[in-house]
């Protein structure tokens, strides 16, 4: 796949008087028709190296290019405007005095008339938003003036489309539900984007690519598959996925003991995020086994026991936080219907698949 947006080494500050750094040699790429995500909390540098990207921030070194051809470096900056790119404003920044149609067209104001009409109309209904069409974003619900947004952001045809945080504004259920839409819209039109958000869940239902960004540095850029099953660092196991670390001995047998029982590396799809430890690990080596919600199954049969400390109703299931006989707490989904009160003893059994071994 031919890459379209290559960073190279990219750092960036803010602030004048005093400036402080905030993208630090950053350096990822991202696949033409691919949709990408840089995942992190307030204050991780992701919204400044994505105005670095649209030309809105001047970055200190290393260099942007897209398409082969470099639009931002220490030396050169290519004017917003100049650059084929779309945004998509955290706040969809729609025009209140102008419909929706209108609002499309503004994004293609330049062509004749004709071949704007037609633009618009395509836009309309690729985004399902044609009987809305001369309705006023007062008259649109969030998820429709989204759409709206979305049309007008794509109406010139760019090269690269950028998110700001798309979908902050609306409810739980509609966002990942627009977020499946929208993700449906720039693979049919083989839009390559990159969006950037703090919630796992868009992340994971957008992008094909995933970086997870803390203290200015991206600590992983992979397939969001990757990132939540061979994550490399103990920041990205525990940031993406509700990833607990569970204390392990290293036993004679080449197992790894743990408080939910022997662990067996050569059994399982095993990941060693550090190099030196791929080969083996030393008997009686202390090491921590990530665990997920997934690899833990509520079983009234089982002779394993956790206390139920705090629990999420969730509709189909509840999310529960258990304690071990250990002190050591994990997270378990359950059926709904196994509905267990805070204190209870519950059976559990671990099924794991995917095993994660640090030092």
């Amino acid at each position: 796949m031919k890459t379209l947006l290559s960073i190279e080494g990219v750092s960036a500050d803010i602030g004048e008087a005093r400036p402080r750094r905030v993208v630090e040699r950053v350096t990822l790429r991202l696949g033409g028709g691919q949709i990408g995500c840089l995942l992190g909390p307030s204050g991780s540098g992701k919204t400044t190296l994505l105005r670095c990207i649209a030309g809105f921030h001047r970055i200190r070194e290393g260099v942007i290019r897209l398409d082969g051809a470099v639009i931002e470096s220490a030396a050169l900056h290519l004017a917003p405007e100049h650059r084929q790119i779309g945004m998509m404003f955290q706040d969809y920044a729609l025009f209140p005095h102008l419909t929706a149609e209108q609002n499309i067209a503004f994004g293609v104001r330049k062509l004749a008339a004709a071949e704007r009409r037609t633009r618009v109309a395509q836009l309309l209904e690729l985004t399902a938003m044609t009987e809305c069409a001369r309705r006023y974003p007062h008259e649109l619900s969030g998820g429709q003036q989204q759409r709206v947004a979305l049309a007008r952001a794509l109406a010139p045809h760019p090269s690269l489309l950028l998110l700001d945080e798309p979908f902050s504004n609306l409810d739980a259920e509609l966002k990942l539900q627009l977020a499946g839409e929208i993700r449906e819209i720039l693979h049919r039109e083989n839009i390559t984007a990159l969006l950037i958000t703090h919630d796992q869940s868009e992340a994971l239902a957008m992008s094909d690519m995933l970086g997870v960004m803390r203290g200015g540095h991206v600590l992983q850029w992979d397939t969001a598959y990757n990132i939540y099953h061979r994550p490399v660092s103990r920041e990205t196991a525990t940031f993406v996925g509700m990833g607990t670390m569970l204390k392990g001995t290293v036993s004679r047998e080449h197992g790894i003991d743990t408080a939910l029982g022997r662990l067996t590396p050569s059994a399982l799809n095993c990941f060693f995020p550090t190099d030196a430890h791929r080969g083996g690990l030393a008997d009686g080596a202390a090491v921590h086994v990530l665990i997920r919600p997934d690899d833990i199954v509520h079983d009234d049969a089982s002779g394993l026991r956790a206390v139920v400390e705090k629990k999420q109703f969730r509709g189909a299931e509840f999310l529960y936080h258990l304690r071990l006989e250990s002190g050591e707490t994990v997270h378990c989904f359950a059926p709904s219907h196994h509905d267990h009160p805070i204190g209870e003893a519950i059976g559990i059994r671990l099924d794991i698949e995917h095993l994660v071994v640090f030092p």
